[in-house]
């Protein structure tokens, strides 16, 4: 895994989402295009950082002034990929390895909740890129139904 370098920005961004939440954050990409943070928080922490009912995100977003998205840190690219869209809406992922040196992953997903899992605009479809890139160095994800 590629070391994880924070700018001054990103690390007072942590510092706001650890000390609301109580949650231990990974890292925060700031996703200029998306217009949005994510945070990357331990395993197990998903709970503790979104609160009852959202009412921690809730609390953040009003501090940080943009929108936020958490997604539970695995070390398993597969699982990853799982916990940034929606699990349940997900059939397969496949994680190949290119003759070019490349590794790239394929999620196939329920048909019927193809257009949520990828969002508006595709932002998660975009969120699970930048976590793929940045994390487990794969540089192409395709989102496919299963029929």
């Amino acid at each position: 895994m590629p070391a994880i370098k924070l700018t001054s920005e990103q690390l007072g961004l942590i510092s706001i989402f650890q000390n609301m939440s109580g949650a231990t954050v990974r890292d925060c990409i700031v996703d200029e295009k998306g217009a949005r943070l994510i945070f990357i928080v331990n395993r197990g922490q998903m709970g503790l950082a979104i609160g009852k009912k959202g009412a921690t995100i809730q609390n953040i977003e009003r501090v940080v002034k943009k929108p936020i998205e958490v997604v539970e840190w695995s070390d398993d690219p597969a699982e990853m990929v799982r916990n940034a869209l929606d699990p349940a809406a997900i059939q397969e992922v496949r994680l190949t390895d290119r003759l070019d040196g490349t590794k790239s992953i394929s999620v196939i997903v329920d048909p019927r909740r193809k257009g949520a899992v990828l969002g508006r605009g595709g932002k998660n479809a975009e969120k699970v890129r930048l976590i793929a890139k940045k994390y487990f160095d794969i540089n192409s994800v395709q989102i496919t139904a299963a029929f």
